[in-house]
């Protein structure tokens, strides 16, 4: 057997791992706060059966998340919140572990507690709760401020903080949920973040990139599976010509 195989199939093995990324980013550019996915590919030496100095591998890292801000808009909802500048705004996992987010479409659930895309924010004392009926305001700094039903705005009270980090870009890992956490457990509140009330940050993907690095992507893979198409017909012939030679 050629062990040109081998390289062929590695190559199309990494192109289909490349297009599921570029996938995932094409599916949430519409998502709010969504940093995209990164996917590199490197050559290395083959190894087992097919180990020839003239031939190499391919293998495929994901070394992280794009990091760069998406374009603001303005909404006018008292509850969408944007981070100005860099920092990230604290939820709690399934698994009741903290992690972090750019994403700042708060929602109220039925008991009060503010939800981003179903997780709890977390403020000073944990998952924020706030009155039923009330209205909230945000607070650049994070504050939550509210006025109960019927009540006139001489009666607002502050009814907690959402925690704000900052941990710097190269600190936070993505999850397979999509929320990010940072390797040394959860951050201290970060004084300098911001928030812009009224206001959301959109995804940071390129629609069109995306679908101009999935058309490059899939000639990819077809490239190489017509290297293992040619490959096979190859051994093909050669068999033919020794059975002659027979």
């Amino acid at each position: 057997m050629d062990r040109i195989l081998y390289t062929a199939m590695s190559g199309a093995k990494q192109s289909m791992d490349q297009q599921a990324v570029v996938s995932h980013n094409l599916a949430n550019a519409g998502t709010s706060g969504f940093r995209a996915q990164l996917h590199a590919m490197r050559a290395v030496p083959v190894q087992g059966d097919g180990l020839l100095p003239t031939r190499v591998s391919v293998a495929a890292t994901t070394p992280g998340a794009d990091f760069s801000p998406g374009p603001m808009s303005t909404t006018g909802r008292d509850l969408d919140v944007a981070i100005e500048g860099d920092g990230w705004l604290a939820v709690q996992a399934p698994d009741g572990t903290e992690a972090y987010t750019r994403r700042g479409d708060i929602q109220v659930d039925g008991d009060g507690v503010l939800r981003i895309a179903g997780h709890p924010v977390i403020g000073d004392d944990g998952p924020m709760v706030v009155p039923l009926g009330a209205r909230l305001s945000m607070g650049a700094d994070g504050t939550v401020s509210a006025i109960g039903e019927g009540q006139q705005a001489d009666a607002l009270v502050d009814v907690g903080r959402i925690k704000l980090v900052d941990p710097g870009e190269a600190a936070l890992v993505r999850g397979d949920d999509g929320l990010f956490r940072a390797p040394a457990g959860a951050l201290p509140q970060g004084e300098a973040v911001r928030l812009a009330s009224g206001t959301l940050e959109g995804s940071n993907v390129s629609a069109i990139e995306s679908m101009v690095s999935m058309i490059d992507v899939a000639r990819r893979y077809e490239m190489q599976m017509k290297v293992i198409s040619s490959a096979d017909e190859n051994a093909q012939r050669a068999n033919s010509l020794l059975s002659l030679q027979g």
